[in-house]
Parts: structure tokens; sequence; C-alpha cells
């Protein structure tokens, strides 16, 4: 057994680079030794998660909305030529729109997380997986689900929870589509992590009780979330596809 995770010099995509749990993981593949391309909506703040890894000159800065279709090829290709090779899609990037009652739910609240989160994770999965497929060697995708996919949601979040059930499905379809290639597609499944996203919308009881469902008693760092990404990249995991790792404390089991 080695326990180096073959991470060193590796190309990786990260979206949702600004947030929490984005920034986190962009963090620990830079710690790993991998270049990086931080991806999120905003040119500085992708500039300043950038700043703020190790040995931010080996890596990339990089605006985009997903919901732009026609921009993700463009988009790999540029992590892919400044960094002369693509390992690795970390897709984090998703939208939450809270709403007190199922009457509230608009369209537009419907379109925008179905768009976003499920959409943009399909159409950003099969661009990269043509370009690891095109370079002949293995490729790592990891994509995010929610406990809510098995729940239903909490919170007024009902059609983030349907999106995220779809992202779970849809892996899962991938990884046996790319098996042949050597591409894995796994998820990771967050429970409570202690980020913006968690936090908005709910008030400060109705937080506390969530968490109060938690076996482990606390939300998780976006580090402890990370970490599970940083695994299924690895070469401690070259033997797993279509799976979904549970990160939520005890709170969800199955």
């Amino acid at each position: 057994m080695t326990w180096s995770i073959g991470l060193e010099g590796r190309g990786v995509v990260v979206t949702g680079a600004a947030g929490g749990i984005g920034r986190a993981i962009a963090g620990q593949f830079a710690d790993a030794g991998a270049h990086v391309c931080a991806v999120d909506l905003d040119q500085e703040a992708t500039e300043a998660v950038v700043a703020g890894i190790e040995s931010p000159e080996r890596h990339l800065a990089v605006a985009a909305d997903l919901r732009d279709l026609a921009g993700h090829e463009p988009m790999l290709r540029r992590a892919l030529g400044s960094f002369g090779r693509l390992d690795v899609l970390a897709h984090a990037a998703a939208v939450l729109r809270r709403r007190d009652s199922l009457d509230e739910v608009t369209e537009d609240d419907w379109d925008f997380q179905i768009d976003v989160n499920l959409k943009a994770t399909f159409f950003l999965n099969r661009a990269a997986a043509w370009l690891m497929r095109a370079q002949g060697r293995e490729g790592r995708i990891v994509n995010f689900t929610s406990q809510g996919w098995s729940t239903g949601g909490f919170g007024g979040s009902v059609v983030y929870a349907a999106s995220k059930g779809g992202i779970v499905s849809m892996s899962r379809g991938l990884a046996r589509s790319w098996a042949p290639d050597g591409i894995t597609v796994n998820t990771v499944s967050p429970g409570a992590a202690d980020t913006p996203m968690m936090r908005g919308g709910l008030t400060d009881d109705a937080l506390d009780a969530f968490v109060r469902t938690i076996p482990l008693g606390r939300m998780a760092e976006p580090d402890e979330i990370a970490s599970a990404v940083i695994f299924l990249a690895s070469d401690h995991a070259r033997y797993i596809t279509g799976a979904t790792i549970n990160v939520s404390g005890g709170q969800l089991m199955y």
C-alpha cells in the first residue's frame, strides 16, 4: 500500500469554488499538489480563491455561468491548455431557493434550480468526459448531491431536493456509460455543512432544531466535506464508481 494519493501534477477543475465547500475543495487539491482551475460566477471571487491557496501561480481562476452550456467545453479546454492535462472535475456549483410553502414556488424557482443544479451538471460532465477520453487516460468526476435526494428536503427546499435526486440517478448512469473509458463518476452527499447556503433562509431556532437531529451534534466544517471529494479523486478510489458518499454526521443513514 502507498499513502500517496496520486494527485500530484494533475489537472483539476472545481466549480462553485468561491463557496464555502468549493473553496475548501480547491485548497485541498492544491495542498495535494494538483493544478486547480477555480470556477465561479465572479472573476474577482475566483481570483481571491486562487490567491488564498498554496502556490497560486500554479492555478487558474475562471468566471463562468454554467447555465451557458456552450461555454462548458471552452472553459474546460482552457484548464487543459494551462495544465497540459485534465484529470478531475469536482462539480460543487449549485443554487438553492427555499420557500415557506409549496404554493409559493414559482416556475422561475423551478427552472433556475433545475437548470443550474441538474441540466448544467449533465452537459458539463459530458464535456469533461469527452476531453478525458481524448487524452487516453483515466478520469474522475465528482458531483454534488444533498441528503435531500433521500429525504425530499427540509426548510422549503423541495425543488432543490428534486434536482439533487436527479444528480444521483444521472451520475449512476454516467458511471455505467463511461466505466469502459476508465472515467469514474461519483457523488458526495453532504448533510448540514456550515456554509451561507445552509444558513440562508432559516431562522436561528429552525437551524438549531435541524442540528439537534444530527447524531454527531454539529454541522460539518467545509474541509470535512472536501475530504470526501479528494478521496474520490485519488488513486485510493480507483475501483469506486456510481457511489454516493454520505457525509451527514449520521443524520442520514442507509
